[in-house]
């Protein structure tokens, strides 16, 4: 196998972008390609290492790896996204641009690399099922499934039960002394601590991405200057819905479904058809509030770095 493995720059990102929309066979995920290289290459934390790899055979980009180390566990190291050109598969580019990123990951002081999405800012939760090959591969690698996750799809077309009015609901909140509003980014200290505090995990930062951006957004609900929950959408791409919570106090209040449905309104007049929510917790809530359906599924999967 004839191939280098280089460190990508940014002058190559149109390439990457092309690669990935070459190569990535779901239609949905070609679409939002560019989207997706950007997430990864732009808006990494500062307190992580970033892999970004290719290969090249004859100075033409063939491959394409971005991966890192987990911001709250540095044992892990994360695949994040491979993607190889058509006519390059079966023929050893993949696992080349796999073990490059385990030596580097393992240098790093990772101990086990995980093929799956490193929150805040992630491309997928996992590989989808629908990709047989990379599935095959990564049992060939000697990676082993550790979890399922899944998105569910919620319908932004007229109609559909993830855009009806919040209207009454906001007035009876209002009635118990709540406001709901959008967010600005004058609020992401109060609504980080709050994600932070009731939650823990990454959603601060995921919160981050979403706030004073064209093409994302956030909504939240308050009482008293305190806040009780937040939805967020577009931190990932502009398709794709969350993190959302809701503090424990004020779960079964209808808060949940109010922030919801606003965000999932925000993205259908920013002219998206259909919203991921993504990396779903409870699906009854999410069928409920905005008749979303589980429609993609993914395998997250890990191994032990050999000599780590």
């Amino acid at each position: 196998m004839d191939v280098e493995i280089i460190e990508l720059g940014r002058d190559r990102l149109p390439e990457v972008v092309d690669l990935c929309r070459r190569s990535l066979d779901l239609p949905e995920d070609a679409a939002e390609a560019a989207a997706v290289v950007t997430t990864l290459a732009d808006r990494a934390a500062a307190d992580r290492t970033v892999l970004r790899l290719g290969a090249v055979r004859d100075g033409s980009l063939v491959g394409v790896l971005v991966g890192s180390r987990s911001a709250t566990d540095p044992r892990l190291g994360h695949v994040d996204l491979v993607a190889v050109a058509p006519a390059e598969r079966r023929q050893g580019v993949g696992g080349a641009l796999l073990a490059e990123a385990e030596a580097r990951l393992a240098a790093l002081g990772a101990t086990e690399l995980l093929l799956a999405g490193n929150p805040p800012h992630y491309a997928w939760p996992g590989i989808d099922v629908r990709y047989t090959p990379a599935v095959c591969a990564a049992s060939r690698l000697g990676f082993r499934q550790d979890r399922t996750a899944w998105n569910m799809t919620a319908e932004l077309t007229e109609g559909s039960p993830a855009l009806r009015s919040t209207e009454a609901a906001e007035q009876r909140l209002a009635g118990r002394g709540v406001t709901v509003r959008r967010a600005g980014p004058a609020d992401l200290p109060a609504l980080a601590a709050f994600a932070r505090a009731t939650f823990g995990g990454t959603w601060d930062g995921e919160l981050a991405g979403s706030l004073g951006r064209p093409d994302a957004g956030a909504h939240l609900a308050e009482r008293d200057g305190e806040v009780l929950g937040f939805a967020a959408w577009g931190s990932a791409r502009p398709s794709w819905f969350g993190p959302m919570g809701t503090a424990p106090a004020a779960e079964g209040s209808g808060i949940g479904g109010v922030l919801l449905r606003r965000c999932l309104r925000d993205q259908a007049a920013a002219g998206i058809g259909a919203a991921q929510i993504g990396w779903v917790g409870p699906v009854p809530f999410y069928s409920g509030a905005a008749g979303a359906r589980i429609e993609r599924v993914f395998f997250l999967y890990r191994k032990a770095i050999k000599g780590a």
